[in-house]
């Protein structure tokens, strides 16, 4: 239940990439017939990841991950005395590097999201100034799975010429990303948040868009990004993401949502529970398939993820990059949830191979562990009944 995190490697991604770690090994640089098998494989996993963006394959850059590609996007874009906007949800691979950007006298704007979480395309507008550069907004939050007016925003952008950047980490293989319809300039995301292997993610970068290098050395990925390819992690993003092509074309997500909607409807019977990523009318507003959050009045959501855990149940706080912190999530409290509340809601974040026995035996022990926590809270005796 903690999917928003990390995934496991579907078998068919391991089948893909298991020759490239022994009998195909070569340097996709080298000239001699090791190396152009490296090419080839890489070169066809550059064609997927085309057709998954809709993009030209020149377009595609292969990096490290989501980290990377955000960084590569706001330093690589901007300067001093230019103007920069994101919102105050954003992963912390943008906020942290907006913030070392505003050090550098790079001007930032943070929009904050409404309640329900979204953000209003009308404020991004008001925000403008004659020297914005980028604007740069995820397409779904890590925390709420909220999904975001991308295609409003880029509207915007190209009236203002303005560059437009979208984290799509926790979007991509779970909603279809077209980067033409969209209309954005820069896009990224990582293979491990959909069932390929960490440590390995693509962008696409519009063709004319002035990026500099945040890696110098090689003239690797056409000088956009140097260092050796890393050949069996690209093959196993590409078949990740055809993987997740077909999955979005056969049901899948409508199955996980029906899922995700069940865990939910059956939680918030729960007293003292409550939904972050509502409307006005109390309903959820556009989400990813896979991800609900929910608060429990009366409990440290820190002490229910490790009563959980002890039950054999994964779910989170917040980010999984933030684990450990303890100040409670920023996107709550930018959604204007209290403090207590938001440090009692969890994340939950269903696999795309989950089931109904995986739903059935969590509403199992879900209850329980609340009831025993609220249960010996000083703060909860007598207040639920």
């Amino acid at each position: 239940m903690d999917a928003n995190a990390t995934t496991p490697l579907l078998p068919e991604v391991v089948d893909a990439m298991r020759p490239y770690w022994m009998e195909h090994f070569g340097n996709a640089s080298s000239i001699h017939l090791h190396g152009q098998q490296a090419r080839t494989a890489v070169d066809h996993a550059r064609e997927i990841m085309a057709e998954f963006f809709h993009c030209h394959d020149a377009e595609v850059v292969f990096n490290s991950g989501g980290t990377e590609g955000d960084n590569t996007a706001l330093f690589g874009l901007l300067r001093p005395g230019d103007h920069l906007i994101t919102t105050s949800i954003e992963h912390s691979a943008v906020l942290q590097a907006a913030q070392r950007l505003a050090e550098r006298d790079v001007q930032v704007t943070y929009i904050a999201p409404q309640p329900s979480g979204l953000i209003d395309p009308a404020d991004i507008e008001r925000a403008l100034r004659p020297e914005t550069r980028l604007i740069s907004v995820m397409l779904a939050n890590n925390e709420t799975g909220v999904l975001q007016p991308v295609e409003q925003i880029a509207g915007i952008c190209q009236t203002a010429g303005a560059y437009f950047h979208i984290d799509a980490v926790q979007g991509a293989g779970k909603v279809p990303i077209d980067v033409r319809k969209i209309g954005c300039h820069l896009l990224s995301i990582s293979g491990h948040k959909m069932h390929g292997p960490k440590g390995v993610g693509a962008m696409f970068v519009r063709r004319g868009a002035p990026v500099e290098s945040l890696i110098v050395g090689g003239s690797h990925e056409r000088r956009r990004r140097a260092g050796t390819e890393n050949v069996a992690g690209i093959v196993g993003l590409a078949k990740a993401a055809e993987l997740a092509m077909h999955s979005l074309a056969d049901g899948t997500f409508e199955q996980l949502s029906r899922l995700r909607d069940r865990l939910e409807a059956e939680v918030l019977h729960i007293p003292g529970t409550g939904l972050n990523g509502a409307g006005a009318d109390g309903k959820p507003v556009m989400r990813v398939a896979n991800t609900t959050n929910i608060w429990f009045d009366h409990l440290e959501g820190e002490a229910l993820v490790i009563a959980l855990d002890l039950k054999g149940v994964a779910v989170s706080g917040g980010s999984a990059c933030h684990s450990g912190a303890t100040e409670p999530s920023h996107v709550l409290m930018a959604m204007g949830v209290d403090k207590t509340r938001a440090r009692a809601s969890l994340r939950f974040s269903l696999l795309k191979t989950a089931t109904d026995a995986d739903v059935d035996y969590v509403l199992r022990v879900l209850p329980e562990a609340v009831e025993h926590l609220r249960a010996i809270s000083p703060v909860a005796a007598g207040t639920l009944g």
